[in-house]
């Protein structure tokens, strides 16, 4: 929506309205000491419409944008090809509303893409049931832990090294309220951490991710078995949804409980959002699990239709009796979501998975012919870790004052630890070319 300003006529009218002589006197009960009584440093006073574009224009292209530069930023965020079509989809008037699209009168053309939202969410997963979508990944996993506290009554969750940084740092942020333990593993850069021996009786869950952060890909099985012979919950993580294209679905595993971020399907980069959790259970664990569920039924005359089957917020039910208050995610990021996959189909989203993979081999194979750069993965999907001979960060600033968008320095996340201190997180996705892997090529060998 676009800013329109108020008058002087306006604002004259409105303070006659409510009795007010000026704005300053509409204000009076916000203490003098409290207000700004000059201009901000650093912005102008009034400015036409044009003239603010033109300033933000130039903020803005203070910044390399991912389109305009060789990107391989990844770390749980991924550029990837949105077709226009899913755009144009989601703006119909029959979709694009900024009605709450949860209520007892939804209509059924929204209930009917969540429930299609669910079973692709089921299908990619391997799981047996799927909610109508999270805020995002990061909170999902949260969720995901306190609802595996509930089920086993148990308040210690073992996390893994190889877990994203972020999603770390929120469930030992909820679990510092919420009274439950986070036992966290160190940085698995290698990919070699063995959680079993660390499942005991005090466990109500274990949580990993596959890909990890640092790019390895595991089979958990062997965990899954030893979570439930002591009684706990396997949470698998699940960053770049687009892995599920080719890795086996974490339910085949024995997963209990898949949380993973959608925002690769359907949902540009945002600067962080807003980005679509996609969150999956075994039908056991059903009226554990957070958020909203929408399910099929027929009608008095027998015609299909869709309802709200399962909502367990306190809103919809007894407080002692919410499993979470934690609201579905913006209803448009999870339709973006299904379209997407929907005009990708099976074997396009194989296809896409395959893509993937093969120019992340590629320029794996690449960097790691560079002198005295070594990739640490021996099995990866779309994304790897590279170890420099020289600290990470400075070389990717390097590479940006290139306009190369070389990867991500692992010490941004994990501030301090000096052991990823040399560690590149590289992300290719289908996007990629050779006219952008030359250059960052070019530009390590010239900065390393």
């Amino acid at each position: 929506m676009r800013y329109l300003p108020l008058t002087d006529s306006d604002r004259r009218e409105m303070l006659q309205a409510i009795g007010a002589r000026s704005v300053d006197e509409l204000f009076r009960d916000v203490p003098a000491s409290a207000r700004l009584g000059a201009k901000v440093g650093g912005l102008p006073d009034h400015q036409g419409e044009l003239e603010v574009e033109r300033a933000f224009q130039a903020y803005a292209a203070k910044n390399v944008s991912p389109a305009a530069a060789p990107f391989f930023i990844g770390a749980g965020a991924y550029r990837h090809h949105v077709p226009s079509t899913v755009d144009y989809m989601i703006q119909r008037g029959e979709f694009l509303t900024s009605y709450t699209p949860y209520q007892p009168e939804i209509t059924q053309g929204t209930l009917q893409y969540l429930f299609e939202f669910q079973t692709q969410v089921t299908l990619l997963t391997g799981m047996d049931v799927a909610n109508a979508s999270m805020y995002d990944g990061s909170t999902g996993t949260t969720e995901a832990v306190l609802m595996a506290n509930r089920v086993t009554r148990r308040h210690k969750a073992l996390i893994s090294g190889g877990l994203h940084p972020q999603y770390r740092s929120i469930i030992e942020t909820t679990g510092k309220w919420e009274g439950f333990e986070s036992v966290v593993g160190k940085p698995d850069a290698e990919g070699l951490e063995d959680l079993i021996a660390r499942v005991d009786k005090e466990t109500s869950c274990v949580v990993v991710q596959n890909p990890s952060f640092f790019g390895h890909v595991r089979d958990f099985s062997r965990l899954a078995e030893a979570c439930h012979a002591a009684g706990a919950l396997l949470i698998v993580v699940v960053t770049e949804v687009v892995s599920l294209g080719l890795l086996k679905p974490p339910g085949e595993m024995g997963a209990d409980i898949v949380v993973c971020e959608g925002q690769s399907i359907g949902n540009g980069l945002g600067f962080g959002g807003p980005y679509v959790g996609l969150f999956a259970t075994r039908d056991k664990y059903v009226r554990q699990m957070p958020g909203r569920l929408v399910g099929e039924t027929v009608d008095a005359d027998g015609r299909r239709g869709f309802v709200l089957t399962l909502s367990t917020r306190e809103q919809h039910i007894r407080r002692e009796k919410a499993t979470s208050n934690i609201c579905t995610n913006a209803g448009l990021c999870a339709l973006a979501f299904t379209v997407h996959l929907t005009l990708l189909g099976e074997a396009g989203f194989r296809r896409l998975a395959e893509l993937n993979h093969a120019k992340a081999s590629e320029l794996a194979d690449r960097i790691g012919a560079l002198p005295g750069v070594k990739v640490l993965n021996d099995s990866f999907f779309n994304e790897f870790t590279v170890a420099l001979p020289k600290p990470a960060a400075p070389v990717v600033e390097a590479l940006a004052a290139k306009r190369i968008l070389g990867g991500l320095p692992v010490s941004r996340l994990l501030p301090g630890d000096k052991s990823v201190e040399n560690l590149l997180l590289v992300a290719v996705t289908e996007t990629a070319t050779e006219a952008g892997m030359a250059p960052l090529l070019a530009g390590l060998k010239e900065v390393l």
